[in-house]
């Protein structure tokens, strides 16, 4: 008992000097990164700032909200008395009901009004953080539906509504959108850092518990509620979306244009990866009793710093299909070192934290340069159902493995779906190396010489998988 004491409190200490570390490390960059920015006096118009504070005031509080609910989710069941495969089945109804209702968001926003929809978000998800008080299996299940509904909501109803108001009611530049969406996602990673760190001291150090963090979202939520339908106006949509057509003319687009298809396949292929070691990463690490809370603002610190060392690399004028590529190799190698670390004869958990680590800083690295890539490969007028095509094979591949852990057939243990992860980033490097080597369309080639270009963070996005 003495030696596992001794175990669990070094396991701790590292986890507390890892953080102090990378977070030292995080600023540096992040200070160097936003020294590398350019046209910084650009959307300095005080009315602009002031529409931009208010949307801030609502919109991060509710991501606060929202990410106070990651870190002790697989904890929560597993203290509830659930086996993993039992848990593996509620993260995929998680993941199953954010995509079936996110295709359905964007369209219900539009036609009966983006703020109710943002209203209807702050119900839905509290109710969803209630249900984990009760420990029935089916009434968790319910959750898991519900919060998956109420995330579709937050990543789509919200961005619309400001770019309706920014656009139709304000009448601000359109090229300040991003001053915005770049603002906000930088401090939406500042807050998932201090989430964990939050977290971690009501559930951990004060001693309430894995189902504290969800009670303590819901007067956010109430919050968020009580702002939105006090100060925000309603806004809809100009026009109704044929759906059918678009989803048609998105998939036309994949089958035709070999570019966007190895864009689909390389988002499918990374994303699909980074689903599953969301849901592994607790039981990995749980033999050495971590601060869950802490580990997962270190996961948050290393996204942050993959963020500030993409803008530090674009701003040196390298190519963005060099970094991504470059990733993709590094990523392999993390989860390589998590395939010998989770073996059952070698378990090494500080290198499985490591390896974790590493990973992360390559998820931040990752979706800007996706970000940009997209923007300049997807065409604006069949984004949106081009996304949702490339969300079906994402999820398929994810619940597929997942899965494997509640068919008892299959049930080879966490090593194996390392392996299989292993298996799935080999193929993204081969479709990464097919993109990097296909002939540039000229309107690329002038963006690419470009430089910078338009760069949108998408940490909202990490934290939607998150």
């Amino acid at each position: 008992m003495a030696g596992q004491a001794s175990s669990d409190s070094s396991m701790q200490a590292l986890t507390y000097s890892i953080f102090v570390s990378l977070s030292v490390l995080c600023l540096i960059f992040q200070y160097w990164a936003h020294r590398t920015r350019s046209n910084t006096t650009v959307g300095n118009n005080p009315q602009f700032i002031k529409f931009q504070r208010g949307y801030f005031a609502v919109y991060l509080v509710a991501m606060f909200a929202d990410w106070l609910q990651g870190p002790y989710l697989y904890k929560l069941y597993s203290y509830y008395g659930f086996q993993e495969q039992q848990i593996a089945v509620l993260y995929v109804f998680g993941f199953a009901s954010s995509v079936l209702f996110g295709a359905w968001t964007p369209i219900a926003a539009g036609q009966f009004g983006r703020k109710k929809l943002c209203i209807f978000f702050t119900v839905t998800y509290s109710v969803s953080c209630l249900l984990k008080l009760s420990s029935s299996y089916g009434i968790l299940l319910v959750g898991r539906l519900v919060g998956g509904l109420a995330t579709s909501v937050l990543f789509t109803a919200f961005e619309a509504w400001y770019i309706h108001e920014h656009l139709e009611t304000h009448d601000f530049p359109k090229e300040w959108i991003p001053i915005t969406f770049q603002k906000a996602s930088m401090w939406n990673g500042f807050l998932a850092v201090f989430a964990g760190v939050t977290t971690n001291i009501f559930s951990e150090w004060m001693g309430l518990g894995p189902v504290a963090p969800y009670m303590m979202a819901v007067p956010f939520l109430i919050f968020v509620g009580v702002i939105i339908s006090t100060h925000w106006n309603e806004n809809y949509a100009a026009h109704s979306i044929k759906f059918g057509s678009l989803c048609y003319d998105g998939l036309r687009d994949i089958v035709t244009n070999p570019r966007i298809f190895l864009i689909g396949s390389i988002e499918a292929l990374f994303e699909s990866v980074v689903y599953i070691i969301i849901f592994l990463w607790t039981p990995v690490l749980e033999p050495g009793h971590p601060s869950l809370g802490l580990v997962f603002s270190c996961f948050m610190v290393c996204i942050l710093l993959g963020q500030a060392v993409f803008q530090v690399a674009v701003a040196r004028r390298v190519a963005v299909t060099q970094i991504l590529l470059a990733i993709v190799g590094i990523a392999l190698v993390a989860v390589l070192s998590l395939v010998y670390s989770t073996h059952p004869r070698y378990r090494h958990l500080n290198l499985s934290l490591s390896s974790l680590l590493l990973f992360q800083f390559c998820v931040g690295v990752y979706f800007p340069a996706m970000s940009i890539l997209r923007l300049r490969v997807i065409p604006e007028i069949h984004r949106y159902a081009i996304m949702n095509w490339f969300r079906l094979p994402l999820n398929l591949i994810s619940c597929t493995v997942l899965m494997m852990l509640h068919e008892v057939d299959y049930l080879h243990g966490n090593h194996l779906i390392f392996v299989v992860c292993a298996g799935l980033l080999s193929l993204m490097l081969v479709a990464t190396y097919r993109f990097v080597r296909h002939p540039l369309t000229p309107s690329e080639i002038e963006e690419e010489e470009g430089g910078e270009g338009t760069l949108i963070m998408e940490a909202d996005h990490i934290h939607n998988i998150f």
